[in-house]
């Protein structure tokens, strides 16, 4: 597009082996860390522009190592804003990756009390395996709805606590000091060339390195849970969108793209986009922390922003799959899953 980019890296050991072999050749690539103060003091001197994405990434991994997740995710964030307010710059634009996470549960209707907001569901329901959801009023199973920005945020784990904090910070510090600043909630975020060896990612890499290792897809509960899939590419449209546009600054925004979809049938579509012979496994186990349904109502980024999804979630799987054949994937769903299990967070 013409701009000039410079992207900050500190290539992440989980998620890279080695320095990737599809840098664009037009960008400037620094390989170093956010917490890195001056360093980002002195890469925002010349800058207009911030988007920032930078995060340690792992619901489940995030309930063990919580000093990692909250010196990367929030105390990084402090740094970046500290430096925006208090050091020579010429940001004229902020823009920062949220997540889905934050809401805790989606939102639900009950057929009598209407558009309700549960929290988790109890431990004791879950032993009963009773996976769907019920009104914190009347104790009636009620129906997953569209999520909207609306919606009270409760996150349930280190994680989402820190990416609430990364949204928070930023919209606040925006506004105080006229700031241009833009949330992106995005949902389940998946897409070619993302580890498929980093066993506290997406649930599309997990699945893809199972069945790459002719080894079955794991799903906990009975499979029905959903969420909402949104491509890479729909993610870059709204970031740009938000940078070009003025109609969201100073607001948090969903970026999804309003279609539920079962865990059980992203197993299905993996499996025979790669042609395997396999079975997803269903455990009908529970883990802590997990929600039932939550997928994005995205009527306000395209009301503030004109952002319209353009990939399918069939189209986005036969990509995933079509770069995933050719690629590296070691499985190590089992190491993470007993390390949960080791702490209590996963049912034995």
């Amino acid at each position: 597009m013409g701009h000039d980019v410079v992207v900050l890296d500190n290539l992440e050991p989980q998620v890279h082996k080695k320095r990737p072999n599809y840098l664009n050749p037009n960008a400037k690539y620094i390989f170093g860390d956010i917490r890195d103060e001056d360093l980002l003091a002195e890469l925002l001197k010349d800058t207009e522009v911030v988007f920032h994405e930078a995060a340690a990434v792992g619901v489940g991994q995030s309930m063990y190592e919580i000093k990692k997740y909250v010196n990367v995710n929030t105390y990084a964030t402090a740094k970046l804003l500290d430096i925006l307010v208090n050091r020579e710059n010429t940001v004229k634009k902020l823009i920062v990756a949220s997540s889905m996470s934050i809401y805790g549960e989606g939102a639900y209707k009950c057929e009598d009390c209407g558009v309700v907001y549960p929290k988790l569901r109890s431990i004791d329901q879950l032993k009963r395996r009773e996976w769907e959801v019920k009104c914190p009023n009347c104790s009636k199973v009620v129906k997953p709805v569209p999520t909207s920005e609306d919606k009270p945020l409760n996150p349930e784990s280190i994680y989402a606590i820190t990416k609430r904090d990364q949204e928070e910070m930023c919209l606040v510090v925006g506004r105080a000091y006229g700031i241009p600043t833009v949330a992106l909630r995005y949902f389940n975020v998946y897409g070619p060339r993302q580890s498929l060896s980093n066993p506290y990612t997406g649930v599309c890499a997990i699945f893809s390195s199972r069945i790459k290792n002719y080894k079955p897809p794991i799903i906990f509960e009975d499979g029905l849970q959903t969420r909402d899939f949104v491509s890479v590419h729909d993610i870059i449209l709204a970031n740009i969108l938000a940078m070009e546009k003025n109609g969201a600054n100073y607001e948090a925004l969903n970026v999804g793209t309003g279609k539920p979809v079962s865990i059980l049938k992203v197993a299905e579509v993996l499996i025979n986009l790669y042609g395997k012979s396999l079975k997803p496994k269903i455990t009908n186990k529970y883990r802590a922390g997990d929600i039932r349904h939550c997928f994005a109502d995205i009527s306000k980024i395209r009301d503030k922003l004109g952002y319209e999804p353009q990939i399918s979630f069939e189209e986005g799987m036969e990509e995933l799959v079509a770069w995933g054949m050719d690629v590296e994937a070691e499985d190590k769903f089992d190491k993470a899953f007993e390390e949960l299990l080791s702490r209590g967070l996963v049912e034995k």
